[in-house]
């Protein structure tokens, strides 16, 4: 006996599905729309409210699966209230087909009782109109609406148990007014569904939407389905075929067969026109790939993309650092003291690699200001340029000083600069606590008529496309040297506006960016090689004569079997 709450089982047992080719079949799940099942299985089982984003590549069969679970949910329970918004009302025709289709090829046994099958609307209600009845026998009271988005206060009048958002980029109209107020409608309890899915279009709200749940600032889990994961996307390949260097690097990167990437190449041509960016919102292989950016880039994207993904993974431990404040009577200045490093998930300071002893280090740091409320500081090696910290926080700028204090000192006493062109306050914090190391820059005085040391980076037209140039070399000549996942995001949003200015795109941030920028135009002013850290041994004197006699070969051969003189 089949148990219809079982949803996969009723979804491959019951429904019918009309192929492309219009032929009807049974509805048996395709490797995307199994993984997708087991995450809303996973998170059913859980007992949490269902909230699903998912971001795909073309015609994999998503709206067919979520229609499919918001049948089975709808068709077999009482006072269920299902609604499903699409971008248009050909898509709003079809999914609504979709599910009449579900209907009238269930088995009549478990057809529920039919009152309306119109006005995009199906409601599984007693359609008699004696009240005895219907009060008797009144059916499961429960509905599935379709509608298209950009009408007026859609679903806020409903309370609804299912709400599928379908090609939610390309809703019309105030797409996040339309959102919340279906969200609105649903209550947040388990049993409750709520699916995004889409494809790309651009740096939008479904990119925003995407991007919080991606940081765990929503209760949504995102999904992503790359093209290579659908079956069908595959070709024979003609006798004869060569591929491109292009072409074999993303084979290797992503672990394709021949069919998949002769595929690719055909859809490239053939379904995008020959537009790469195309094929990449439409087929995207990674998240980054699918949103494409307005405007011209400022990094080479295809290697920040490759970093994002090389990087996505990477181990590093959060926290901050914690101490206590002394505040000197005399000097009537506070210093910290006792300070440790307190780890802590998702903490405001991302370590990524520890301190070398001996090795010199370089800390710069961006302000909050000109709109943005975040305060950002990178820490390279300065040996190798290796990205080591990240401090990226809502602070203060007192707290955030702090941090760079202890940040600098965990790091052997780094040198530290920070921007202050919004505002003083953090370099001023930094020199009241005596900090050891900080970034000098002459700036000239026109009352005095003479350069003046000041301390901070300035960015201004003389300094800022400097720094661009280190940032444009660093990405390109020694990429694997950036290691956090954010900052490399920031940088798919750094694009040069109408007049060639390279910022971040409207509603983006670029604080990681410029502080990384800063950070590689201070470096200068800090060694560039270790501390020679071996021990030195007191040597005799006739050990003193033997060497002064030796040759410069012979010299090194004493000093590797003696050791290092003192002076």
């Amino acid at each position: 006996m089949v148990n219809i709450r079982n949803a996969k089982e009723y979804i491959q047992r019951f429904l019918k599905i009309r192929t492309k080719a219009g032929d009807i079949v049974p509805f048996v799940m395709n490797p995307p729309q199994l993984k997708l099942y087991e995450v809303i299985k996973r998170e059913h089982a859980a007992g949490k409210p269902i909230r699903i984003i998912i971001l795909k590549a073309r015609q994999m069969g998503f709206s067919t699966l979520t229609e499919g679970l918001v049948f089975q949910r709808t068709a077999t329970r009482e006072l269920v209230n299902s609604f499903i918004v699409t971008h248009q009302d050909d898509a709003t025709t079809q999914l609504f087909n979709m599910f009449k289709l579900y209907y009238e090829k269930l088995p009549p046994q478990l057809q529920p009782m039919l009152k309306r099958s119109n006005a995009k609307e199906l409601v599984f209600e007693n359609p008699t109109r004696d009240p005895a009845e219907k009060e008797a026998n009144p059916g499961l009271k429960s509905s599935v609406r379709c509608a298209t988005a950009g009408g007026r206060g859609i679903g806020r009048s409903m309370t609804l148990q299912n709400v599928h958002a379908s090609e939610f980029a390309f809703w019309p109209g105030d797409k996040n007014a339309t959102l919340t107020g279906l969200m609105q409608a649903v209550p947040a309890l388990p049993g409750t569904m709520v699916v995004i899915e889409s494809t790309a279009n651009g740096f939008d709200e479904f990119k925003k939407l995407w991007d919080a749940a991606v940081a765990g600032e929503s209760d949504f889990i995102p999904v992503f389905f790359a093209w290579w994961e659908m079956p069908e996307y595959r070709m024979k390949v003609p006798e004869g075929t060569v591929f491109t260097d292009e072409e074999l690097k993303v084979k290797e990167q992503f672990e394709l067969d021949d069919e998949q990437l002769y595929w690719r190449r055909w859809c490239i041509k053939n379904n995008c026109g020959g537009d790469m960016n195309l094929f990449h919102q439409e087929y995207p292989a990674t998240p980054d790939e699918a949103f494409i950016a307005s405007g011209t880039p400022f990094f080479d994207n295809s290697v920040v993309i490759e970093r994002r993904e090389a990087v996505k993974n990477l181990p590093c431990v959060t926290g901050e650092f914690t101490y206590k404040r002394f505040f000197d009577p005399e000097t009537k200045r506070v210093t910290l003291t006792d300070i440790k490093w307190t780890e802590r998930e998702n903490g405001p300071v991302r370590i990524f690699e520890e301190p070398q002893r001996g090795y010199p280090y370089v800390v710069g740091g961006d302000t909050a200001g000109d709109g943005s409320d975040w305060f950002a500081a990178h820490c390279i090696n300065n040996v190798t340029g290796k990205l080591c910290a990240v401090i990226h926080h809502k602070y203060d700028e007192d707290a955030y000083a702090e941090q760079l204090f202890c940040l600098g000192m965990h790091y052997n006493k780094a040198l530290v600069g920070v921007e202050v062109n919004y505002s003083t306050h953090p370099t001023r914090k930094l020199q009241d606590m005596s900090y050891p190391r900080i970034y000098v820059r002459e700036a000239y005085d026109d009352y005095e008529r003479k350069v003046m040391k000041k301390y901070g980076f300035n960015t201004n037209g003389t300094t800022r496309p400097v720094i661009m140039a280190l940032i444009k070399e660093y990405m390109r000549d020694m990429p694997e040297n950036c290691v956090d996942f954010k900052t490399l995001g920031e940088m798919l949003t750094f694009c040069k506006n109408d007049v060639g200015k390279p910022e971040a795109l409207p509603g983006e941030h670029d604080d990681l960016v410029m502080s990384l920028v800063i950070t590689l135009g201070i470096r200068h002013q800090q060694k560039a090689t270790p501390e020679d850290l071996t021990p030195r041994v007191k040597w005799t004197q006739d050990q003193w004569e033997d060497y002064r006699r030796a040759t410069s070969e012979q010299k090194a051969y004493l000093i590797s079997i003696w050791g290092k003189p003192k002076r």
